[in-house]
């Protein structure tokens, strides 16, 4: 695991750029604190920055094959190393270390690009061919470690984080007004998209390849979750046989491995898991809030670490040292994330690198990869009526309406179905939705009841020069998709995993734990998991039963009968009580802060969300704003810490 940078030009490259690639690995300190390596050649320069997991003495970068013809600079974990290493030493294959990484460099010699084929893992690489003079790229097949690109006059420039390109000094930081209104919608900006204007993301499952002469970029997607076969075996036990080898694959280490866990079936299964294929090494982490309000886990996740006898070392976080690291995190999480939960996750990943245990797993994908959202399996319901009206002909009103329960017992279920009138309101807005809307786009987030508010609100927040300047259809790229949908259960697990994941829980977990200098792996997510479930959700369609059937089907003999049956709750910090204090602490700099100067917020809604009521959707807004503002402060100054800051100085130094 580590961080890597590079770059490669269509002209010799000087000291110039070995200075940026210098700058660029000291950005990446965090997340390899072990050691640094280089790999200088005439027209590509690589570097990277070691946290030592396998192989602490001898498994240092670059990586070469036997005759030094490939360098090979590499982020992540290979879980499947020693089957690979195994199969390669068998064809004559002679390795140096027994890093798990190297297996990529024999790989490449025996398969060329489709190397990325064979890997089961995690990982961001960057290999230079020195015969055939290219640099070859590539990134995991769920995203799971990131690879951020910036192109200009013929010079290519990679990183593993964005704050890293920015430390080149060649990147005029000028916010894209597309990724900005996204964000504002999302909470965070959908891939391969940044909010910098020209840094782009090589999408996850793809690779890149660059030659120098002539210059060239040739991209190529190497695999799409829809694309798995079908499975027509009994799920349960074809998924629990899964679980079982992703289990053991993921505890391969040469340092401690621990788990975050919460009062959840995901983290509880996971934890069950890995335990048994780590006896008596695992360790648990969990956090809570002062007062231990009722959402409180502690309780939940002490009893499940007591079920199965691993020791839990507990962090109570409080308000106040939430609000005093806001301004940090956006930093931190590289990319700005507006999700109140983001400090509990930094917390646990702090609690654990000051326990010694710098390999965490973690339960995120769970609810994507089994229906674990209840409004994701609403907006399917309303997307395949939708598919059916259209094969039909126009729809009819009474096709829609409907009185409905309440999904859940969570705040923004009932004030959904209270603003619904018990689903009239919203029957009648879904009926005339369908009709305006174009044939190909699907019913997705548009459900959501955040979505819907931010649509409503927009128009009043943001000033009209800055509305101008975006191309809204970018909003609706993602859910745009030919009609007819032949299978609408597997592009919407597609579509959930290419945003929501993403670009929220997979991001803020690699970039939080990484602040912290810890690997965090997230077995649910595994690909082979993944095309397991598609491939048996192809025969046996699962959209229709109770959430995550098999999944907890899969799992009930590893867990407490509590556990399966405890209502979901997701993960909740106290975020009225952090939000005001954020508010109270942070608020004022939006009144004359970078949004406004630069004709992005209004000033008028910048003043008034001071005074609104936490509900109100200007106030749930304003967190999300001040994330956006701390954010650009924290990457124009290439700061670690921030004290609430003065904008006035900074003003000609972001542009939108």
């Amino acid at each position: 695991m580590c961080g890597i940078a590079g770059i490669i030009g269509a002209q010799p490259l000087g000291s110039v750029q070995h200075e940026r690639l210098a700058r660029m690995s000291d950005a990446l300190i965090h997340r390899g604190p072990d050691g640094a390596g280089t790999h200088i050649g005439s027209y590509a320069a690589l570097a990277m920055r070691r946290l030592s997991i396998i192989d602490l003495t001898g498994g240092w970068q670059p990586l070469h094959n036997e005759d030094k013809s490939l360098a090979l600079i590499a982020n992540g974990e290979i879980y499947n190393f020693i089957e690979l290493r195994a199969r390669l030493e068998s064809r004559g294959h002679r390795f140096r270390s027994n890093s798990d990484v190297e297996v990529i460099v024999h790989l490449y010699e025996e398969y060329g690009e489709r190397c990325v084929e064979h890997l089961r893992g995690m990982f961001a690489f960057a290999l230079w061919d020195e015969r055939r003079k290219c640099l070859f790229l590539a990134r995991d097949r769920m995203g799971e470690k990131p690879l951020y690109l910036y192109e200009q006059d013929q010079v290519l420039y990679f990183a593993s984080e964005l704050k890293a390109l920015l430390r080149t000094g060649v990147i005029d930081f000028q916010l894209d007004p597309s990724a900005v209104y996204q964000y504002f919608h999302f909470q965070y900006v959908p891939e391969p998209m940044t909010l910098i204007k020209g840094i782009r993301k090589l999408p996850a499952g793809t690779t890149l390849t660059i030659t120098p002469h002539p210059w060239s970029l040739s991209e190529s997607v190497y695999w799409q979750m829809e694309d798995a076969p079908q499975l027509n075996g009994e799920p349960v036990s074809t998924i629990r046989a899964e679980l079982e080898r992703v289990s053991e694959l993921i505890v391969r280490s040469d340092v401690p491995v621990g788990v975050a866990l919460s009062g959840g079936l995901d983290s509880g299964a996971l934890a069950a898991l890995a335990a048994r294929a780590y006896p008596g090494r695992l360790t648990a982490f969990t956090v809570g809030y002062e007062g231990r309000p009722r959402y409180d886990e502690r309780h939940e996740a002490k009893a499940m670490a007591d079920y199965l006898g691993i020791p839990l070392h507990e962090v109570e976080i409080k308000t106040e040292d939430m609000v005093a690291a806001f301004p940090s995190l956006g930093f931190r999480t590289d990319d700005p994330i507006a999700d109140i939960a983001s400090y509990g996750y930094d917390a646990v990943m702090n609690a654990a690198r000051a326990h010694d245990v710098p390999v965490m797993l973690a339960g995120q994908g769970g609810d994507e990869l089994f229906w674990g959202y209840p409004w994701m399996t609403e907006a399917l319901s309303q997307t395949m009526r939708k598919a059916r009206w259209q094969s039909e002909g126009r729809p009819e009103l009474t096709q829609y309406i409907g009185l409905k329960l309440p999904s859940t017992k969570s705040r923004w279920d009932l004030v959904d179905w209270c603003w619904s009138g018990a689903g009239l309101r919203s029957s009648y807005r879904q009926f005339l939705r369908d009709q305006q809307n174009p044939k190909d786009r699907i019913v997705f987030f548009e459900h959501s009841p955040w979505f819907r508010m931010v649509c409503d609100s927009i128009p009043s927040i943001l000033t009209d020069r800055f509305r101008n300047s975006i191309y809204e259809t970018e909003l609706w790229k993602p859910f745009t998709f030919p009609h007819p949908w032949s299978s609408p259960d597997t592009l919407f697990t597609r579509l959930i995993c290419d945003t929501y994941l993403l670009g929220n829980g997979i991001a803020q977990g690699d970039r939080l734990s990484m602040a912290s200098s810890v690997e965090l792996r997230l077995p649910l997510i595994d690909y082979r998991l993944v095309e397991t479930v598609i491939g048996l959700r192809k025969a046996h369609p699962d959209h229709a039963l109770p959430p995550k059937a098999w999944f907890k089907q899969a799992v009930k003999d590893l867990v407490p009968d509590w556990l399966l049956h405890r209502p979901k709750r997701g993960f909740q910090p106290p975020g009225r009580e952090w939000m005001q204090g954020v508010k109270a602490r942070y608020g004022h700099t939006l009144e004359d802060g970078l949004l406004v100067q630069h004709s992005i917020l209004r000033p008028e809604v910048a003043r008034a969300m001071l005074t609104q009521s936490p509900r109100d959707p200007l106030a749930l807004l304003m967190f999300t704003a001040l994330v956006l503002e701390y954010w650009c402060a924290a990457h124009l100054g290439q700061l670690t810490e921030i004290e609430p800051y003065s904008v006035r100085a900074r003003e000609s130094e972001v542009r939108c």
